[in-house]
């Protein structure tokens, strides 16, 4: 198992799948289902953005997951103190490669990205209908600091 820096916009469009089918079935009033074209797209301009990186878990010969992660600079304000932090846009194993660690691979080794680049935040979210990532995150030891809500008009 491995991992592997990539700007390959192609591949991480087929890898995102399953995780948007799964946003698109728990919020349909929001997402669209998975358009590998539009999608591919998408990426094909994301992956040179400044400070994001896309990672790639090769199992073998076989792509089996990514992430999408930035690295984000926030400056000092009256409010807040400059801070680093490494932010994860999105994860996804591949269905079929769930459950056999992968996910917590990518985990450390962007925690341990993390530490090298002297960031010693990682920060996501998910839907909290998402049992499954809360889960999965709460055991990595992610603890909850903020919530995000808003009223339908």
């Amino acid at each position: 198992m491995e991992m592997i820096l990539t700007k390959d916009y192609g591949i991480l469009a087929k890898l995102n799948e399953s995780v948007q089918n799964l946003h698109a079935e728990l919020f349909p009033e929001q997402f669209k289902i998975h358009n590998l074209d539009e999608v591919t797209e998408f990426f094909k301009e994301v992956v040179n953005k400044p400070n994001h990186l896309f990672l790639l878990i090769k199992d073998e010969d076989d792509f089996v997951g990514y992430a999408w992660i930035e690295l984000k600079n926030s400056q000092e304000t009256p409010f807040k103190k400059a801070f680093r932090t490494l932010y994860v846009h999105q994860i996804n194993i591949v269905e079929g490669q769930r459950n056999r660690g992968y996910g917590s691979f990518i985990i450390h080794k962007i925690a341990g990205f993390a530490r090298e680049h002297q960031m010693n935040r990682i920060e996501l979210d998910y839907w909290t209908d998402n049992r499954i990532a809360k889960n999965f995150y709460e055991k990595l030891g992610f603890k909850k600091f903020r919530e995000h809500v808003f009223m339908e008009i």
